[in-house]
């Protein structure tokens, strides 16, 4: 290790990151990379090896990038306890899982994502389109790894069919048993990765097998690969064998982040995100005559003019049209909670200010 190495840089830190820590942190405070949360504690990353710290902050995930001091005469042994998180370059976010108004972070600082789809059995091609326009929306660069491509049957139908629904994104066809197209995969990551997907769809083998060749920290991993499970012969569904996102460093100076299945992924504040991975639908609504056309059933509609031809799909149409949807009803739900959060304070403030103002009567 270089003089200018230190544990912290092998998960990402630099003198760009170096700079903004000067900036932005207490001097008191040393720099470090959350590596993964649980119940209000976390461990972080540091240039002096990994701390057990409080977490502080409900916001806190996978990837961020934060202060970190001791705390002093803590009942747990170099107890830490994170004082700031750093402006993220990228965020991963879905509404939350909870049903709750709010949406939930994934992973932060992510620069690619692998949106991973087991190709042996049926591919759902309207989940795919969700996780491209969860990752667009975030900044990162998508990937589609169709896994168990030597378990699939038509692989290059498969491969050609979920290409036309994943324009600007890379396609791949791998397999972590026999490393087909895992050398592709490896070559298009970049920065730290996170990997998506369903439960059972080999999320936590592929990942073992971009680590395969990576001499891991002993501090944060030692020997040890990621738990796999097999999926369920009747429905082909796999069980949650990752209950938690981990960051772990790999080769080329890049980091990696497992993540639980996916169950759900809700749309949150992605506008921009669903016209990334819909570009051919965009493209049609700048064509329409009227400004404010719903594409339901006005004159002049490209895009049911499109529709009429068979120039766009209708399976891909209904797709684009309900992401909207899901998309603009949990923004109307969020306004709303902020609009009630705000009349709750100003109520809280008035009620202050009257009782002020009854005790100065007096």
């Amino acid at each position: 290790m270089s003089e200018n190495r230190t544990p912290l840089t092998e998960y990402g830190w630099n003198a760009t990151l170096s700079n903004k820590f000067t900036t932005l942190a207490s001097p008191d405070s040393a720099p470090g990379r959350v590596l993964r949360v649980d119940r209000g504690r976390c461990d972080v990353a540091t240039a002096e090896g990994t701390v057990r710290a409080l977490s502080g902050s409900d916001a806190l995930c996978t990837g961020d990038w934060v202060s970190v001091v001791e705390v002093p005469d803590s009942r747990e042994p170099e107890m830490h306890t994170v004082t700031s998180i750093l402006p993220r370059s990228s965020s991963i976010v879905r509404s939350s899982a909870s049903g709750k108004s709010e949406g939930q972070i994934l992973a932060a600082n992510v620069d690619t994502v692998v949106i991973a789809t087991a190709s042996d059995g049926d591919v759902d091609l309207g989940r795919i389109e969700r996780l491209l326009a969860l990752t667009w929306e975030s900044g990162a660069t998508p990937v589609v790894a169709l896994t168990k491509s030597d378990a699939a049957h038509y692989i290059s139908d498969t491969l050609a069919e979920v290409s036309a629904v994943a324009p600007g994104a890379t396609v791949l066809a791998v397999s972590a048993e026999t490393n087909e197209g895992m050398d592709v995969l490896d070559a298009v990551l970049d920065g730290t990765v996170a990997i998506l997907g369903p439960s059972g769809a080999g999320k936590s083998t592929l990942a073992n097998a971009l680590l395969a060749d990576t001499a891991l920290p002993t501090e944060t991993t030692g020997n040890n690969r990621l738990e796999t499970g097999r999926v369920r012969a009747g429905d082909g569904k796999g069980r949650h064998t990752t209950v938690t996102r981990e960051l772990i460093p790999f080769s080329g100076g890049r980091t990696l982040i497992d993540t639980p299945g996916l169950r759900g992924v809700g749309m949150w504040n992605a506008a921009e995100g669903i016209d990334k991975a819909f570009p051919e639908i965009e493209e049609l609504i700048a064509e329409c005559r009227f400004s404010d056309c719903t594409h339901n059933s006005e004159p002049g509609c490209a895009v049911l003019g499109a529709l009429g031809r068979g120039d766009i799909d209708e399976r891909r149409l209904a797709s684009y049209r309900k992401l909207q949807r899901e998309n603009a009803w949990n923004a109307a739900r969020s306004d709303a909670r902020l609009q009630a959060e705000r009349t709750r304070e100003i109520k809280v403030i008035s009620r202050q200010l009257k009782s002020h103002y009854r005790g100065r009567e007096r």
